[in-house]
């Protein structure tokens, strides 16, 4: 494989020195670039987008071509496990990913079985190897899956939600049924990740984007231990290079040290907890990657500007930051606040590095 030209955001994870700090974006590849918006057009739909292991490759690209970001991460959906599993993923208009066959009887969820990465799951497979030789060792690429939890959840749900009814209620109700279904998942993606990882990915992220609706008590019960889990089964390193993990658990702020403690080597950050107290409260056991809210994003460029500078400036001269978003990017984003974003984060980090 070719060596990587910048490989900073691979040193900022494993808290090793870098000239400045490195940045990429959640949802990077998305509908606020018109570029995308075409390549989507053409796919016919998102799924068809998903599948195609060139179209993906395309939209992959299509943010690093604009902007001088550090990373790319693979065009996919978190959903697709549950898909491989047989749950039947498909997307309503104006309604987001829906589910044919959600998991509601006891059977079912006992018939769950892990899938076969290099079968059901080729086609990410596929996407990975081919963005990874577009990219020519120009940036590391970054691989992701859905966490237990979350995942748990739209199998649960059917869908998204506002309340987790379903979901809750038969962990409350039939927490044997609910490990059961979180024990499958968590193995299944431990061969996803680690699938990916062998296609090609350089690095990747467990995303956990509904950990937050979870109790104290429950997220300690039917989140965390299976992030473990799932760190614990990762590939580490890939010829001779360490592959480093991200584990982001939107609305977690509150569990930071227990994140931290799992054996990841770095912990996401949504924007409701500043960085500086988040750093003080891990130390250096693990790189923290967060945490602009992306609604600063809508604000004039000198707004966009000050807030980038204050995420940097609480984190300090330390090793160990990749700055990101609290969240995904919004489709209605200006792509012209991304570039203040990107120029921003690189120039003022260099001063910080610099002692300036």
């Amino acid at each position: 494989m070719t060596r990587l030209q910048n490989d900073t955001f691979l040193r900022a994870l494993l808290r090793q020195p870098t000239e400045y700090t490195p940045l990429w974006l959640m949802r990077q590849a998305g509908r606020y670039l018109p570029e995308y918006c075409e390549t989507r057009k053409r796919a016919g739909s998102f799924l068809n987008l998903c599948k195609s292991p060139t179209m993906a490759c395309e939209v992959t690209l299509q943010p690093l071509a604009r902007y001088n970001l550090d990373a790319a991460i693979l065009f996919s959906d978190i959903l697709t496990v549950p898909d491989a599993m047989g749950l039947g993923l498909y997307f309503a208009e104006g309604e987001g990913p829906r589910f044919e066959r959600p998991l509601r009887d006891e059977w079912e969820i006992r018939n769950l079985a892990i899938p076969d990465p290099h079968a059901e799951l080729q086609y990410v497979m596929d996407a990975v190897a081919e963005i990874r030789r577009a990219l020519n060792g120009s940036v590391p690429l970054i691989g992701f899956s859905g966490s237990p939890w979350t995942l748990a959840c739209y199998m649960v749900e059917g869908g998204s939600s506002d309340d987790y009814r379903k979901v809750k209620a038969m962990a409350y109700s039939r927490p044997d049924l609910m490990h059961h279904i979180l024990s499958v998942t968590a193995d299944s993606v431990v061969a996803y990740l680690n699938a990916q990882i062998e296609s090609g990915a350089q690095a990747v992220m467990v995303f956990d984007s509904w950990g937050g609706a979870l109790s104290e008590a429950a997220y300690h019960e039917f989140s965390l231990p299976y992030l473990k889990r799932v760190v614990d089964g990762l590939i580490k390193e890939r010829d001779g290079e360490r592959v480093p993990n991200i584990v982001f658990t939107k609305g977690g702020g509150l569990w930071i040290e227990g994140i931290a403690d799992i054996g990841c080597d770095a912990v996401g950050l949504d924007w409701t907890m500043d960085i500086g107290r988040a750093r003080k409260l891990v130390g250096d056991k693990v790189a923290l990657q967060g945490n602009l809210d992306p609604n600063v994003l809508f604000a004039p460029p000198e707004a966009v500007a000050r807030e980038a500078k204050r995420v940097l400036d609480s984190f300090g001269n330390h090793p160990g930051h990749v700055f990101n978003l609290g969240h995904g990017i919004s489709q209605f984003t200006p792509p012209e606040s991304v570039s203040v974003l990107v120029d921003t984060v690189h120039e003022h980090s260099r001063k910080i590095r610099a002692g300036a």
